[in-house]
């Protein structure tokens, strides 16, 4: 391999790269005339001090077809997930790896690059999209860098290799990446250089596919400075162009500091809907511009539907029915969506109290059914269902009785009614 600036890699950061199955994938990959490294998220992850991911990826001097035949030889399972573009993925246990052969850009059409098989590892970094994203892991625990990813790392800089609109129009998801990457892994200001890239071509957002979108904006959402990335995305007219609406920032920033006072796992839907969701209708919007699922969609319809009206000052009671009508999860995110557009404070005790209702309360089965209001003289039919609505919100707004006694009134109650209408 040609020599960029080199590091080691400290012994206690590279424990997860010595261990099976990727050394035994290593041992199969470099050898016998051929080179391999793992590159990208991982290596940069272990520099960070963090986990290397669910998948790590390779890069290789094997062409496609030898990759294969190595794998297949030592018992190992090639998947061609990517072979027009050199790429594998070797499942070793159940475990997947991303192999690559080293490539070099001939032609660049956005995502559909027309690339050249090479072992020129310079090359194969200078294609990649940002500097901390084409460090190679050698065997020996060398950390190589051919683009000065090494430095932005330590200074926490998202820098495009080369000149960042020629990467931009190589792909223009790059855009939004550039701002998830720097929400990620990024302290201060964006890049300068970067960001006026992006600014220049906020307009070819649009032609990107709608599911694309939404993976990365996802990611970002839940990324440890998504609120400062949103805010430059936000002064430069790139949410509006991503989300259709002004972002509502500061209640995506309340949403934040919510989930970590109660100690919540991130929710990148639910920070969807603080940042883009007031009234019902905006859930349709997003469905439509970030191709959402519906169980997605519906959560955030769920969160605009009269999210003002919840308060703890509306008492125990209030709350009980809401859940009772609406289901756990749509509570709680409804309760922290009302919480994070409140003027309370992020531990406030009441708040915390309301949003874990649904851990010290389980709403139980309404207890009657239609034989209680047939054996009361209510016909089959559309009286039948409304002697059921009438009693069950009796039910409810008297507090969810069990008691037989109390019940039996209910049913009364509900039964003459209908009889009356």
């Amino acid at each position: 391999m040609s020599e960029g600036e080199t590091r080691i890699l400290a012994a206690e950061k590279r424990r997860w790269f010595e261990q099976e199955p990727l050394s035994r994938l290593l041992d199969v990959l470099d050898s016998g005339g051929e080179e391999a490294c793992v590159v990208g998220g991982a290596v940069r992850n272990a520099l960070l001090g963090l986990a290397p991911g669910e998948i790590i990826d390779l890069a290789t001097t094997a062409v496609p077809d030898e990759v294969v035949r190595r794998a297949k030889s030592a018992g190992f399972n090639p998947v061609p997930t990517g072979i027009e573009h050199g790429t594998i993925t070797v499942v070793i246990g159940g475990k997947p790896f991303e192999v690559t052969t080293l490539r070099e850009d001939v032609e660049t059409f956005g995502r559909h690059a027309k690339v050249r098989f090479g072992r020129d590892w310079k090359k194969d970094a200078e294609r990649r999209d940002f500097t901390i994203n084409a460090l190679f892991l050698a065997r020996d625990g060398r950390v190589i860098d051919f683009v000065g990813g090494l430095k932005d790392i330590e200074a926490r800089r998202v820098r495009f290799i080369g000149d960042p609109g020629a990467r931009i129009r190589e792909d223009y998801l790059r855009i939004l990446r550039f701002f998830r990457f720097h929400a990620a892994y990024g302290e201060g200001a964006p890049d300068a250089a970067g960001l006026l890239a992006c600014i220049r071509a906020r307009g070819e957002l649009a032609t990107l596919s709608r599911e694309r979108v939404r993976a990365e904006l996802l990611k970002l959402f839940v990324a440890k400075h998504a609120v400062s990335a949103l805010a430059v995305m936000g002064e430069t007219g790139l949410s509006v162009s991503v989300l259709g609406g002004v972002p509502l920032l500061a209640s995506f920033a309340n949403m934040m500091k919510a989930e970590q006072a109660l100690g919540l796992a991130p929710d990148a839907i639910r920070r969807l809907g603080a940042l883009a969701v007031f009234v019902a209708d905006d859930a349709e919007r997003l469905r439509e511009r970030l191709r959402l699922a519906n169980a997605e969609s519906r959560r955030l319809e769920s969160m605009g539907d009269c999210w003002w009206q919840i308060s703890p000052d509306r008492g125990e009671q209030a709350a009980r029915a809401l859940l009772y009508k609406i289901g756990t999860e749509n509570f709680r995110d409804r309760a922290l969506l009302a919480f994070a557009r409140s003027p309370a404070k992020a531990n406030d005790k009441a708040w915390h109290e309301l949003i874990a209702l649904p851990a010290r309360w389980t709403p139980p089965k309404f207890p009657l059914a239609a034989k209680d209001f047939l054996d009361r003289g209510v016909a089959k039919g559309p009286a039948l269902g409304k002697s059921l609505t009438r009693a069950e919100e009796a039910w409810i707004e008297a507090g969810f009785p069990a008691e037989r006694l109390k019940l039996d009134s209910i049913a009364d109650g509900a039964a003459k009614d209908v009889g009356k209408s």
